[in-house]
């Protein structure tokens, strides 16, 4: 079978592999769909400390089951799945806490276990134990249910944000990232929802998908400004930083109202990961900043449910599908910031 193989950074290949069966314990999927995400960029130039190549790359899957291994109950030939990509253990301390997003000994699709971006996978047991593998409703696309794990994790860090009824939500990048918080926002009952982005073409395009209240171009106005400005100087009750950057994070601190939330949702370089915060600030309005790292199974079930539901649309998104043949020009379209979201379908 084919397969888009990371042997080294800036060495993605696709390749002939052997196509895999299901041992005990697993399942086999034919891939329909598996879209592609700035974390794949990034292992593309820099690699990732825990994944050694070769290994097949790809974690936002959904596919159809071809075979059942032994041991397997719940499952058939036939039936549309999609696939947790972070795999927490749900036994460790954290994990029996009800926390499997900081699982200290989590496993990945397309890390530790082979990826998406191939004809076929084999989902380990390890998936199945923590009930990581959830059907597809049949009024939904492949495409879109592979939309499920990015939306998890945005899930994830609302919940930690506390969005809720009639909060102002300032969403900082206009990413595919950025464009579910702004959809995963209005779903939530926000009030005013605000779209921020430096790249002010690629703002125009998702403002005209997600239709934020008020869209801020930061490379033309000063967005602290801006979004005071639009609140009548009283700020965001919730600040979420979807993009890359230290500047924006630290922005966003002086963004928020008083008992307003700051979500560091996307993280920064290794080499640059320290930003400046006003103690006072947060001292004196009693301000809240959290973090954020991935999702567990019981958010992608939700994330499923939002989807399928409409509550959350996604099908707008998915600006780009392409074959299987074509995934390192899909890897750069998302690179160059030229897709909202890429979708490779084997």
């Amino acid at each position: 079978m084919k397969a888009a193989t990371f042997h080294a950074p800036g060495d993605i290949r696709l390749d002939e592999r052997d196509e895999p069966d299901a041992a005990a314990g697993e399942v086999k999927l034919r891939v329909r769909a598996c879209s592609a995400c700035g974390t794949d960029v990034k292992i593309s130039r820099s690699g990732h400390p825990n994944l050694t190549g070769p290994q097949v790359m790809g974690h936002e899957i959904a596919g159809e089951i071809v075979q059942v291994g032994d041991g397997v109950t719940g499952w058939a030939p036939g039936d549309r799945v999609q696939v947790i990509a972070a795999i927490p253990d749900g036994t460790c301390p954290d994990c029996l806490a009800g926390h499997q997003a900081i699982c200290p000994n989590q496993l990945s699709m397309g890390y530790q276990f082979p990826g998406g971006f191939a004809e076929y996978l084999v989902v380990p047991r390890e998936v199945l134990a923590v009930e990581g593998l959830t059907r597809i409703p049949d009024s939904l696309s492949y495409a879109e249910a592979s939309l499920t794990e990015p939306l998890a994790c945005v899930l994830n860090g609302q919940e930690l944000a506390r969005v809720g009824e009639g909060d102002t939500v300032v969403v900082i990048g206009s990413g595919p990232i950025g464009c579910l918080h702004v959809r995963l926002a209005r779903a939530r009952g926000a009030g005013r929802v605000i779209l921020v982005d430096l790249n002010a073409e690629r703002l125009a395009a998702a403002a005209a998908l997600v239709g934020p209240d008020l869209a801020i171009a930061a490379g033309e106005q000063d967005p602290v400004e801006a979004v005071l400005a639009d609140t009548g100087g009283r700020g965001a009750d919730v600040v979420i930083t979807a993009a890359a950057s230290g500047a924006a994070q630290e922005e966003g601190l002086r963004m928020l109202a008083r008992r307003g939330r700051l979500s560091l949702f996307g993280g920064l370089p290794r080499d640059a990961s320290t930003i400046r915060v006003d103690a006072n600030l947060v001292h004196y309005r009693e301000l809240t900043i959290v973090g954020v790292n991935g999702s567990t199974p019981q958010h992608n079930k939700r994330a499923l449910e939002l989807i399928a539901s409409g509550a959350v649309p996604v099908a707008d998104l998915i600006t780009h599908r392409l074959p299987l043949d074509a995934v390192l020009d899909g890897i750069e379209l998302v690179a160059r910031g030229a897709a909202i979201k890429v979708t490779i379908e084997p």
